[in-house]
Formats: structure tokens, sequence, C-alpha cells
């Protein structure tokens, strides 16, 4: 028992330990790789897989494709393709525990590598030392695979036929659950696929319950990829989804394949499955998650309308002012614009209140729906056209535009969550945020009374007041370091914290300036 758990977490520390430092020595390329060749949904998932397979984590994968289609970096259906080749990808991980493992003593001969591999990550320069990191993570997985084999051993009865007797749907569903389970819990289908292959040929379990078990394991490691769609936009949740949904289409598939399977091994050579029962394992994991991808490939195109019609785009109602039909009339275009800007800047007031801790802003959209308000509204104005005689259009157009610049800035910063909670955690801030909070309300309360001249001076007012009162607070904080009340580290998070403020309000007071008072009223 110790020993089985030990050498689990062995391996579970050496997978963590070689996938960061793979990551840090070539996660920048790979980052590129991913964006860079996944044009077509094949080519994506010829990516996915080789990704997979040198990161040794299909849940890296499907969170970076996650993110790029979060960022608006990828399309989703681009990186459906990433998705369907991370399960190939991570297949490689069985064939790593079965023909290197199992068949050489490696825990062995790798102990001094390990011992290597911790030396270059104390004293080796910046690349040297993730090299190291790397090396010392691979030695680690095998000698966790040979402490789970001698800790199998014992095991050989528990998972017998009288216990999970597979020739019932229910204990065969039950076996696909505990796997489903064991990935959950460990968030690595790789540590699942690995005390899997090697129960087997210790021969505490047999071959139909040990693809059971993979089978769930592959519906398991969705959870990740749902977890990190949390706060997401429609077409992150849409990537998250798919993975799970895709993933249940092929555990499907390998249920009702695995006995035509079994049948097939014994039809080619009688009584070599049992021979090589590991082997026809990784093989069996490899074919169906090869097969799902070959299947789904040619349907990229409809799995993504359904995904579409499963979770469709929160509509935001004031982008519906921005009629096609209005740009016959420039005028009345650009009026529409201008509401919907307003709308927008409302929403993102309310936004920065919630990250500054006032928990009764009325934000309405997250910051994802306000990115794209902005970015349809972008879209809208260029197809206004102006003649030669619309002088006034044209000005307010262009303080439109100025608008939405400063709002597309202000979107910038509220993504840099780290300043906010600095900002929320730092005493000498305190009367700053609460100013803050205060005065972004009454420009809302401004600006649903239409009283322009005043969200003007209110903004201007405020962004002054910031300013003079940033002086001080930074003359404080380099006070603090010289007298070695914080660290330089502290420090600078505390200054990044003051620009953010600084920035926010400057943003703010321009958005305002370049509000056209005389085309509204």
């Amino acid at each position: 028992m110790i020993e089985t758990i030990g050498g689990l977490g062995l391996f579970l520390l050496g997978m963590i330990i070689m996938t960061d430092g793979l990551r840090a020595l070539a996660g920048h390329a790979i980052r590129n790789a991913l964006m860079r060749f996944t044009r077509t949904p094949l080519s994506g998932a010829i990516t996915g897989s080789i990704t997979t397979a040198i990161l040794q984590s299909s849940s890296a994968t499907t969170v970076a494709a996650i993110g790029f289609v979060g960022a608006g970096l990828m399309s989703f259906p681009s990186a459906l393709g990433i998705i369907f080749g991370a399960n190939i990808g991570t297949t490689i991980t069985g064939w790593f525990v079965v023909l290197l493992g199992f068949k050489f003593k490696l825990d062995i001969i790798l102990l001094p590598l390990i011992f290597i591999g911790a030396s270059l990550k104390l004293f080796g320069n910046h690349r040297i030392s993730k090299a190291g990191y790397t090396l010392a993570g691979f030695g680690l997985i095998f000698v966790g695979i040979s402490y789970m084999q001698d800790g199998m051993s014992v095991y050989q009865d528990i998972l017998s036929s009288q216990t999970f007797a597979t020739n019932t749907i229910q204990n065969q569903l039950r076996l696909v659950m505990i796997g489903m389970i064991f990935t959950i819990i460990t968030q690595s289908s790789s540590a699942g696929i690995a005390i899997t292959v090697t129960a087997l040929f210790s021969n505490a379990i047999y071959f139909e319950q040990a693809a059971l078990l993979i089978i769930g394991m592959d519906v398991g490691t969705t959870v990740t990829a749902v977890i990190a769609t949390i706060g997401g936009s429609a077409e992150a949740r849409r990537t998250g989804y798919s993975h799970v949904l895709y993933n249940i289409f092929a555990a499907t598939g390998a249920f009702f394949l695995l006995t035509p399977y079994i049948y097939l091994w014994e039809f080619l050579s009688a009584g070599s499955l049992n021979q090589y029962a590991a082997i026809a394992l990784v093989a069996f994991h490899t074919s169906f998650n090869t097969l799902g991808v070959l299947i789904i490939l040619p349907f990229t195109k409809h799995f993504a309308a359904l995904m579409q019609r499963i979770i469709p785009e929160q509509k935001i109602l004031y982008i519906n002012n921005l009629d096609p039909s209005l740009l016959n009339d420039p005028a009345v275009a650009i009026a529409a614009t201008q509401s919907t800007v307003h709308y927008i800047t409302i929403d993102l007031l309310n936004y920065i209140n919630r990250l500054l801790g006032d928990s009764y802003s009325k934000n309405r959209l997250k910051l994802y729906m306000i990115k794209r308000a902005l970015d349809e509204t972008h879209d809208y104005i260029s197809n206004i056209q102006l003649g030669e005689e619309n002088i006034t259009e044209r000005e307010t157009l262009i303080s439109i535009i100025h608008s939405l610049d400063h709002l597309q800035r202000l979107c910038k910063r509220c993504t840099e969550s780290e300043r906010t909670n600095t900002i929320l955690n730092y005493r000498e801030l305190e009367s700053v945020r609460r100013k803050t909070l205060i005065s972004n309300k009454t420009i809302i309360q401004e600006i649903d009374n239409k009283n322009w001249s005043e969200v003007k001076k209110i903004a201007n007012e405020f962004s002054k007041k910031i300013e003079d009162q940033m002086f001080p607070i930074r003359q404080t904080i380099m006070k603090d370091v010289a007298t070695r009340k914080i660290n330089a580290s502290l420090a600078n998070d505390y200054l990044e914290a003051v620009r953010w403020l600084d920035r926010v309000s400057d943003h703010i007071d321009r958005i305002a300036y370049y509000v056209p008072i005389e085309a509204i009223e």
C-alpha cells in the first residue's frame, strides 16, 4: 500500500517537474506553434497531438487553447482541432511506461540522472537550470513506476473477477466511473494511465478491467478544461465543453469497441492478449482516440455549430442600437453609436468599481462582453460613410473614435488583477480607492442624467486630484524601502498599483473629454 501510494506520488511529482521544465524551456515556442500551425482542423489536431506529447499534459494543451480563444487570439472552430489532437498526444504516456518503464530497470540507471538534473537546477544558468529540472522530473517518473510496480503485487485479488466481474453492464460502468473519479482527484490522466498499466503488468487486474478504467480516465481529464472556462467568454466555454462532449463521444465508442478489440486479438493470435496485455492496453488507448479524431475531423464545422447552439452568445442589448440600416443616414448612425458608447462607459466604470471592492456596483456585463461591445462598435463606425458636407458629424465621429480608444485601454487595465489586489490590501491607498469609487458612481449618475458638462468636470477634477495625491504616496513607498519597512519587490507592487490608479483616472478623464456635447444636445 505504502509503496504504491509513494510510487504514485513520485510519478506525479516527476510529471509536474518535467512538465514545468519543458514548459519553461519550450513554452513560448509551443504557444507560437499552436497559433501558427492551427490553420485547419487537421493541422490543429496534429499540432495538438505533438504539443501534448512534448508537454506530457493534455490539460496544459487544452487550457492553452481555451486561453487563446478567450483572448481572441484563436477562433473557436480553429481550437477544436487542438482539442481533438490532445487526446492522441496524451496516449504517449502509456507507451512511455510500457516500452521503457517495464522493459528495463531504469529506476536504478536514472537515479544518477536525478542527481545530475538537480545539480544543474541548482548551479546551472537560466536555460541549463530548466533543462536540469526537466531531467530530474524524467528520472523521478521511472522511479515512481518502479515503486508502483513493486507495490501492485499485493493487490492481485482486490479487483478479481468476483469483485468486478465485467460480464455485467453495472460493473463495467462502475469501473469506468472509478477511472473518472481517479483522474478528477489526481488531476492527471497520465498518472491514471501509468498506475493502470502498472497494475495490469503486475497481474493485479486483467485487461478488460484496465481498459474500462482508462476509458473513464479519458472522460475524467476533461474536468480541468471545464474549470478553466469559469468566468470566461462563450467562445472559451464552448472550447472547454467541446473537450467534454468529444471525450464522452470517444469513450462511448471505446466502450462498445472493447469486446470486438478483444476478439480481434484472440482471432489473430490465441492467448497473446494475456501475454502482451500492457502493450494491448496502450494500443487500445491510442486506437480509440485516433479513430475518434479521424471520425470527428470531417464534421468539425457541424460540431462547432452544435456547440454554438448549446452555448449561445449572451446578448448585449445596447449593441442592437447599431442597426446596419441606419448607415444610410450617417447622423442617425452616429447618434446610435454615441448611445452605445455611453452604455459601455457605464458598464466599464461599474466593472472597475467591482474590481476595487464595491460589491454593490451594478456591472451587468463581464469584461469579455464589454470588449466584444467595443469591437462591434468599432466595426460599425468603420462602415459610416461621411461626405464633405458632414463637417459636424465628422468631428463627432472623431471624438467617438478617441473615446473608444481610451475605453479599450481602460479595458486592458481591468485585466491587471494583481494591481487591484494590491490596492485592496495597501492601507495607504484606501482613501484614494474610496474616492475613486465615489467619483465613478457620480460620473455614472451624471451620464444617466445626460448632464455631459458635469461628467467632464467631475472626471477632470478627479484626475487632477489623483495626480496630486500620488506624489506623497510614492514618497512614502520610497521612504519605507529606505528604512527597510518593506522590500524592493513589494515596493514595486505598490508603485505599480499607484500608476494603475493614475492611468485609470486619466483614461476616464479623456473619455469624458471626448463626449461631443454639441451633437448630443
